[in-house]
């Protein structure tokens, strides 16, 4: 009887056997990890840069519009995105290079719309009247327009230091000084926040602000006590800030300041701005605003005290 033959399985084969193994894939080389890298920077920069461009040209469609309502949504729409932007110092950087394009910039369309004087807006001929085209409208600008875009161009100048020369060339410094003499509380107070941030680093704007005879205005505000006492402290808020900045930086310009207010609000008085404008460096933003509250509180009473 013949056995029955069963095929066996094939052995493995042995450490010493002549079949080609396959080798282990071998790690991503550091090289090309930082390419990738590199590539997604690279694409994330050139999102956030469109994203910028956008929010920047939405913004500045509506503040170039004729009607103050539609400026006012630009405006505000132009304060949000710098507040975002200054979060981060990539976008910052972003935004300072956006800047460099004219059709992008944002101090010239302030002072040719919200900021623009207002005797530029009569009209000085009829001759549009026989002719076939019509005359543009423009409504002026509010107050609510006027304080918003002092706070855009405040904000433009801190983040943009670029900004106060662009500001200079529309003679940023006699426009605000019209607006603090002449406008409501609201547009005041952004205009003394709006000054202080032209005047940093701009020895052109420092100036133009002696020119004017600006610590004369705000010292003259200051000590009306009819004036709204908040608007009051705002001016003591600003000579406290300009007197600190001054000493801080040497702004040569500036130099005869200290003479400027011992002679308009007494020795006493501005003793008390010198030394009160000293408050700590090193206190972190929220404790040197309380700092500084407290401080234009001090130089108020110390006004009303003295007879100011």
């Amino acid at each position: 009887m013949n056995s029955k033959v069963y095929d066996q399985p094939p052995s493995p084969p042995t450490e010493n056997s002549d079949t080609p193994t396959q080798p282990p894939p071998s790690p991503p080389s550091t090289a090309a990890m930082a390419a990738v890298v590199e590539l997604v920077d690279t694409l994330n920069q050139r999102k956030t840069y469109r994203e910028v461009t956008l929010a920047l040209g939405s913004g500045l469609r509506d503040a170039r519009a004729e009607f103050s309502f539609l400026r006012v949504r630009g405006l505000r729409r132009l304060l949000k995105f710098l507040r975002s932007v200054a979060d981060s110092d990539s976008t910052i950087e972003l935004f300072c290079l956006t800047q460099s394009l004219a059709y992008l910039q944002v101090v010239p369309v302030l002072f040719q719309h919200s900021l623009k004087e207002t005797e530029e807006d009569r009209v000085t001929s009829l001759d549009h009247i026989f002719t076939v085209e019509p005359m543009k409208l423009r409504t002026p600008s509010s107050d609510a327009e006027v304080a918003l875009a002092l706070r855009v161009l405040e904000g433009c100048c801190l983040i943009h230091r670029q900004s106060t020369v662009l500001a200079h060339q529309y003679k940023a410094i006699p426009v605000l000084m019209n607006i603090l003499s002449t406008r409501g509380v609201l547009e005041q107070g952004s205009c003394l926040d709006a000054l202080i941030a032209l005047m940093l680093d701009s020895s052109a704007n420092q100036m133009d602000f002696e020119t004017c005879n600006g610590i004369e205005e705000v010292a003259a505000i200051i000590r009306d006590k009819q004036v709204d006492e908040s608007l009051r402290m705002k001016c003591g808020e600003f000579l406290l800030l300009l007197i600190g900045h001054i000493d801080a930086r040497d702004m040569q310009p500036m130099a005869t300041v200290h003479e400027d207010i011992r002679r308009l609000l007494g020795e006493k008085s501005a003793s008390l701005i010198w030394a009160a404008s000293q408050f700590g460096s090193t206190l972190d933003p929220e404790e040197r605003l309380t700092a500084l509250h407290i401080q234009a509180r001090r130089v108020l009473e110390s006004l009303d005290l003295f007879g100011i």
